[in-house]
Formats: structure tokens, sequence, C-alpha cells
């Protein structure tokens, strides 16, 4: 069985949540859909440290970030699918 490097909690999320070390670019990651119990592939195309979201599809500058089904703020550039979504790319609606 793959070792799962990310996973995600709602099928409508835009972002993953990376779960294992060391993700670097060009890994190709295996994810887990836990509403739907799916497994997924993508590759990464950035460093994605533990813990931190990757995007699942292209996501356009101004689309709604959503993590475990939740809106979680703003991408404030294009975010291809498989780069690190963090503060450089994604804002919180908040303020």
């Amino acid at each position: 069985m793959a070792t799962t490097d990310f996973i995600v909690h709602d099928k409508a999320d835009t972002v993953g949540v990376a779960v294992v070390e060391d993700i670097q670019p060009n890994k190709e990651l295996t994810g887990w859909i836990m509403e739907t119990d799916e497994t997924i592939k993508m590759k990464a195309l950035d460093a994605v440290p533990l813990g931190h979201k990757i995007a699942l599809t292209d996501i356009k500058s101004g689309d709604t970030v959503l993590k475990y089904g939740y809106d979680v703020g703003k991408a404030v550039a294009a975010i291809p699918k498989g780069r690190h979504v963090h503060v450089h790319n994604c804002k919180t609606k908040r303020w």
C-alpha cells in the first residue's frame, strides 16, 4: 500500500494537507479523500512542509480556498495544481 502524503476531508476541497515530511518538487504524491474513501495521485510542484496546504486543482486569483469543507481564505495569486498554498498566495478574508 502506498504512503498517504496528503489528506483531503471533503470532496469539494481545493487544497489538501501534507501529512508527511519532505514533500519535494516533482514528487509523485498519494492523497486520501476521507469523505469518499478515495485515493488520488498528483505531482508536487513545490516543497510542501508537514501540515501545510497543497493545491488540488488550479486556483485562480480571487478564488475561495476550501479546506476541511470550510472557506479558509482567498487566493491572492494564481495557484497551479501541485503548488504550496500558504501566506504568500492565500490570505484570510477577515481583514
